[in-house]
């Protein structure tokens, strides 16, 4: 499945490098440096801006953290080894369009109508940019490769799809819940459109000569043409039993029945 059975060396380090930017400013929220809804996403207000590009590093307790860091490395890890050419891309496009979605819708509770004035912070939103990704990539490449790391990413997390979902539908809770479902849809949505982008782009469905029409020439197949060459004698008409001519024994079949 790894090329030449050799793990690329992104896929390793920038999973890494992901971790310990995480880890890194969960650190400095301890210690003060990102107090109160600093560098969060704050929907439809400018100084919820900068949470575009800080609040996945952010998160709001070490439960949270650690929930993120887990799918974070695995999916960054199959996403650096087997989309190499658009990883890059995926990663960076996902983050910040994933966040300005977030920024971009009005903080309204569903089931009381109430404007809310919500601080978005963690990485789950890239989570989900990465999971969809990587499922629908396989999908509309319809590569047998890539189907694999598709059917694999439904097995390990697929309950994700629920995350979308406000948990007010499934629970009755005191307070607003702080999962922010809203950010697990932007990054459902933006990783199926970063998905289609880029079907064209790295390894394809395979076809093997045999689904082509037509696609066996014997005149094409020099192996057949220089054992007819050599063993012509393979080839000759071989003699046969002429076939019997019911009327020419008609008199014969006529007498055994006297």
């Amino acid at each position: 499945m790894f090329k030449n059975n050799v793990i690329s060396k992104r896929a390793v380090i920038n999973p890494l490098l992901m971790l310990s930017a995480m880890w890194l400013g969960y650190f400095l929220q301890l210690h003060g440096f990102f107090a109160s809804c600093f560098g969060a996403i704050i929907p439809l207000l400018p100084e919820g801006l900068l949470g575009i590009v800080t609040s996945p590093l952010l998160h709001g307790s070490l439960d949270h953290i650690i929930g993120n860091s887990i799918p974070m490395a695995v999916l960054m890890f199959l996403l650096y080894e087997f989309y190499p050419l658009v990883a890059n891309k995926v990663f960076i496009i996902g983050w910040l369009a994933t966040g300005f979605l977030v920024w971009l819708l009005p903080p309204i509770d569903i089931m009381t109508g109430e404007y809310l004035y919500t601080c978005t912070i963690g990485a789950s939103g890239v989570v989900y940019v990465l999971a969809f990704f990587l499922f629908f990539s396989g999908v509309f490449k319809w590569n047998v490769k890539l189907l694999t790391i598709s059917l694999l990413v439904v097995l390990y997390y697929g309950s994700l799809v629920w995350g979308m979902l406000p948990e007010e539908l499934f629970s009755n809770l005191q307070e607003p819940s702080k999962i922010a479902w809203q950010a697990h849809l932007a990054g459902a949505v933006v990783g199926i459109i970063l998905a289609f982008m880029f079907k064209r782009v790295g390894d394809k469905k395979k076809r093997y000569i045999w689904e082509f029409p037509n696609y066996y020439s014997e005149k094409d197949d020099k192996l057949w043409q220089e054992y007819k060459e050599n063993h012509p004698e393979d080839f000759m008409e071989l003699p046969y039993k002429k076939k019997d001519d019911i009327w020419d024994r008609l008199d014969e079949l006529r007498g055994k029945n006297y």
